[in-house]
């Protein structure tokens, strides 16, 4: 029982490392061929947004605005494959079916 406590805990400080270095990572998102590119960290926090001067046309906003949703998605794309890519593993220890993947559970 105490094994199973372990590694538990190691489990526990391994998510937490895991957290912090993913929401540490920052990753980018582009849309329009680089005209608009979007900045999260692997957590999805969103902490920068670029808009090139040749993606301006004020009579076309839409344009832009949809150029700054998809940017947006990519990163968040990128977000959730470093998160499967750093979680993955761990969960991984926890058992894919439901269970903890630990004797008796």
């Amino acid at each position: 029982m105490g094994a199973l406590l372990k590694q538990a805990q190691q489990m526990q400080q391994q998510l937490v490392a895991a957290q912090e270095e993913m929401a540490a990572t920052e990753v980018t998102g582009t849309a329009g061929g680089g005209l608009v590119s979007a900045t999260m960290t692997g957590s999805g926090e969103l902490t920068a947004l670029t808009i090139a001067p040749a993606a301006i046309d004020p009579d076309d906003i839409e344009t832009l605005q949809d150029l700054v949703v998809a940017a947006v998605r990519d990163a968040k794309r990128a977000a959730d494959d470093l998160a499967a890519q750093k979680m993955g593993p761990l969960a991984g220890g926890l058992g894919g079916g439901g269970g903890l993947g630990l004797p008796g559970f």
